[in-house]
C-alpha cells in the first residue's frame, strides 16, 4: 500500500485533488475548473492534476475519483451521473491508461461518508450514514469501517425514495428530475426547499438566506424551515430504521444550517420504531473537503 493516497473529487464546476499521509494529513492541494461537457478534456484535467502532485511531492501515490454517479456493476461504465458527459463512458479504464496506475471510483456522497466515518464526525461508530442535502440529496453507508457498494452500485441512495407519509401539506407530490414524483430529493435539496419557501408566498431566496432571515425573527422564512425539518426527520427516521446507524452526518449547502441539529431528533423520533432515540445527527468535522478526503480513503 502507498503512503500517499491522492484523492479527487470530480465535481460539476470544479476538480479537486488532495494527497493526503498515512495518517491523514494534507501534503497537497489543487484544483482545476471542470471542462464543462468535454469528457476527453476532463479526463486530461484529472491527469494533470495527478502528475503535478506526483512532481511535487516526488512520489506517485494511490489514486481514488469520487464522481457524480456510479460504476455499472455491468460493464464498467457511468451512470446516474449529474454531469452528463461522463454517463456511458468507461471513466475507470480511461482514467487508468492516463495515470498508467490503478484506480478507484466512487459516487461522491460515498467519499463523504468515507471520510467522515474514517477521521471524522462519525470515527469510531459502527454504522454512519452520510446524508447529503445540497444540489441534489444523496447518501453513502460505512459498517465497521467499510464502505457498503451494494448489488448496484446504489447503496444510500435514499434521495430517489418517496417521501415517507405524505400529509395535505406535502401535496402535490413534485416532479422530480429523475422522472418519479414524491422523491425525498424532491422535497429536501437545497433548490426544492427554496421552490418551497416560494410556494408559500416567501420571496425568491437561498437555504442560507431563509435560515438568516430565521435566526432574525422572519416568520415566513421560520415557517419554512420547520416544514423542511419535520419532511428531513421523516426521511431520516425511515433510513434510521432501516439501518439503524450510530451516527448522521449531514453534508451538502443545506447542512450548514445549525437549528436542524437541535431540531431533528424530535422530528425524527415519533417516526423511529423504537422507545427512545439515540442516533446522533451531526455536521460534518471536515466540511468541503469530505469528498475529497474520501476519495483519498478509497484505498485505505
Amino acid at each position: 500500500m502507498n503512503r500517499l493516497r491522492l484523492g479527487i473529487d470530480l465535481g460539476g464546476t470544479k476538480i479537486e485533488i488532495i494527497a493526503l499521509a498515512a495518517d491523514g494529513t494534507t501534503l497537497a492541494r489543487r484544483r482545476l475548473p471542470t471542462p464543462q461537457g468535454d469528457y476527453a478534456a476532463t479526463v486530461a484535467a484529472v491527469a494533470s492534476l495527478v502528475a503535478a502532485c506526483d512532481a511535487e511531492l516526488g512520489e506517485r501515490g494511490s489514486v481514488g475519483v469520487g464522481i457524480p454517479g456510479a460504476e455499472s456493476l455491468r460493464d464498467g461504465r457511468i451512470k446516474n451521473a449529474n454531469s452528463t458527459c461522463l454517463i456511458g463512458r468507461p471513466l475507470r479504464h480511461d482514467l487508468e491508461a492516463a495515470l498508467g496506475r490503478p484506480v478507484r471510483l466512487a459516487n461522491d456522497a460515498n467519499c463523504f461518508a468515507l471520510s467522515e466515518a474514517t477521521d471524522g464526525a462519525g470515527r469510531g461508530a459502527d454504522v454512519v450514514f452520510g446524508a447529503i442535502l445540497g444540489t441534489g440529496v444523496g447518501g453513502g453507508i460505512v459498517a465497521h469501517g467499510r464502505l457498503l457498494r451494494g448489488a448496484h452500485a446504489i447503496a444510500g441512495e435514499w434521495g430517489h425514495n418517496p417521501l415517507p407519509a405524505p400529509a395535505a401539506g406535502d401535496l402535490p407530490l413534485p416532479p422530480c428530475y429523475c422522472g418519479r414524483n414524491g422523491c425525498i430529493e424532491a422535497y429536501l435539496s437545497g433548490p426544492a426547499l427554496a421552490a418551497d419557501h416560494r410556494r408559500h408566498g416567501g420571496d425568491a431566496i437561498d437555504a442560507t438566506e431563509i435560515g438568516r432571515r430565521a435566526e432574525a425573527g422572519d416568520a415566513a422564512s421560520a415557517a419554512t424551515l420547520r416544514r423542511y425539518e419535520e419532511r428531513l426527520g421523516r426521511a431520516l427516521a425511515a433510513v434510521i430504521n432501516l439501518l439503524d446507524p450510530d451516527v448522521i452526518v449531514l453534508g451538502g449547502g443545506v447542512s450548514q444550517l445549525e437549528r436542524l441539529y437541535r431540531n431533528l431528533p424530535a422530528c425524527c423520533g415519533p417516526h423511529v420504531f423504537s422507545d427512545d432515540f439515540r442516533t446522533r445527527i451531526v455536521p460534518p468535522a471536515h466540511g468541503d473537503s469530505s469528498g475529497v478526503r474520501g476519495a483519498a480513503w478509497l484505498w485505505d
